[in-house]
């Protein structure tokens, strides 16, 4: 039996900040080195502010974009009154990944302790399209990146991974689009 290939994704990275420009953001800098380094594709970057409808308009735009797979947010998870990106992003989700913040928060809780529950780490899929929403700083993109992210965009790694399911992830509305 041959390996599988590794097959490139496009990835889009959005840094929500009401202060980061691209010169100074240490946590999209840190996910787009990660991610092109294992030879997947930078689909776009943008940065926007906390602002509820420039993150979901930014997100949704992407879902929509066929040259991007998975959209990486990072920043606005906290519970500070700008942080706004779980609730403009999980009325969206078709569909949660809870195993997605409940993985995250452990590997978190290794490193930072109980100070993970500041962090409203989500993920989910919006029109058939991976969507994972990190804290804003480098160290939680690098171990979700590192301990997660990695390994499920890969599509050699065993026994499951995202990428062999995305074909899929749309069936709903294919059945839904041929009457069924």
């Amino acid at each position: 039996m041959s390996e599988r290939a590794f097959l490139p994704l496009g990835i889009a990275i959005l840094t929500v900040s009401d202060s980061r420009t691209i010169a100074d953001d240490r946590s999209g800098d840190t996910l787009a080195e990660r991610l092109t380094g294992v030879g997947h594709r930078l689909a776009d970057r943008r940065i926007v502010p906390d602002d509820l409808e420039a993150i979901r308009e930014t997100v949704l735009a992407w879902s929509r974009d066929e040259s991007v797979d998975v959209v990486i947010t990072t920043g606005g998870t906290g519970f500070t009154g700008r942080d706004v990106t779980p609730e403009a992003l999980e009325p969206i989700f078709e569909k949660r990944m809870e195993g997605f913040s409940a993985v995250f928060h452990r590997i978190s809780f290794e490193k930072i302790g109980v100070s993970t529950i500041q962090s409203r780490a989500t993920g989910g899929v919006v029109n058939a399209t991976f969507v994972f929403v990190l804290p804003g700083s480098p160290g939680a993109c690098r171990d979700a990146w590192d301990h997660i992210l990695a390994a499920q965009l890969d599509y050699r790694h065993k026994p499951c991974n995202f990428v062999e399911i995305m074909p899929r992830l749309d069936e709903h509305l294919r059945r839904g689009a041929a009457g069924a």
